[in-house]
């Protein structure tokens, strides 16, 4: 260029008006397939960061955290006793708390048959309790030991409950041949048998008695055929006689 100068360049910004509708229809369409492609990645993490969120809140803190262990079904057991033996810290997640763990620690209680605990949203723990029921009283010095149709011996008391007849046993357990001979004899007892008797009596599982009202005794010998003994004692109630022996229930004795 004559007189040795130089060129000023400037870079001029092209308005929208400048770039062709085809090219511009071209890029809008390509940001469109890049939003396409990445819209499944923004979702997706998205809801991780959502599921991340809601984990965190159910297990890491104390939004919904255990305010309350709600005991039901109890009569023999106070609810205070099943919480203390259920032993659930307070304000911990919910979600977090172990249910079985509660489960054995109450289902150690003696007077516990079954046990069911749940959650209730969004704070509570329920321990639901089946309590033992007592089928006969042993007497134990000056007390009396409640056992379950198992033989589990689940509670003392001062005195033996009404209408709940005593079984005379020397060391009453599940495991205990004499408690479990004497379980068979009552269940196949009939009512009016029931309504008479005071206690059974089991020396040993082929010596058991019956002690009914009015001094009346029913030797049964051993714990075979009672249902056939319960019939034969039940129409042999109606004779007149203070012992009767259905030991041998075909060859019957009233004395």
């Amino acid at each position: 260029m004559a007189g040795g100068g130089t060129r000023n360049w400037r870079l001029v910004r092209a308005g929208t008006d400048a770039v062709p509708p085809s090219a511009r229809r071209f890029m809008a369409r390509a940001r469109q397939r890049r939003l396409r492609a990445a819209m499944p990645w923004l979702i997706g993490a998205g809801v991780l960061l959502a599921v991340g969120g809601l984990v965190w809140v159910f297990y890491g803190t104390a939004v919904f955290g255990v305010r309350e262990v709600r005991v039901v079904g109890v009569a023999l057991l106070t609810p205070d006793q099943v919480r203390a033996a259920a032993e659930v810290e307070p304000d911990r997640p919910l979600a977090r708390v172990d249910l079985d763990a509660i489960g054995d620690r109450v289902g150690a209680l003696p007077a516990v048959d079954r046990v069911v605990v749940s959650r209730s949203w969004p704070s509570a723990v329920v321990v639901e309790v089946v309590e033992r029921t007592a089928v006969a009283a042993v007497p134990s010095q000056d007390r009396f030991v409640l056992i379950d149709d198992d033989g589990v011996p689940f509670r003392e008391v001062a005195a033996a409950p009404e209408g709940l007849p005593l079984a005379r046993l020397s060391k009453p357990g599940a495991g205990d041949e004499n408690t479990g001979s004497a379980l068979t004899v009552l269940a196949a007892l009939s009512d009016e048998l029931r309504d008479e008797l005071v206690a059974i009596s089991v020396a040993s599982p082929v010596q058991i008695r019956l002690e009914l009202r009015k001094g009346r005794v029913v030797i049964w010998g051993d714990e075979s055929k009672s249902d056939k003994k319960s019939r034969v004692a039940t129409v042999l109630l109606k004779q007149k006689g203070d012992e009767i022996d259905v030991s041998a229930p075909a060859v019957v004795t009233i004395r």
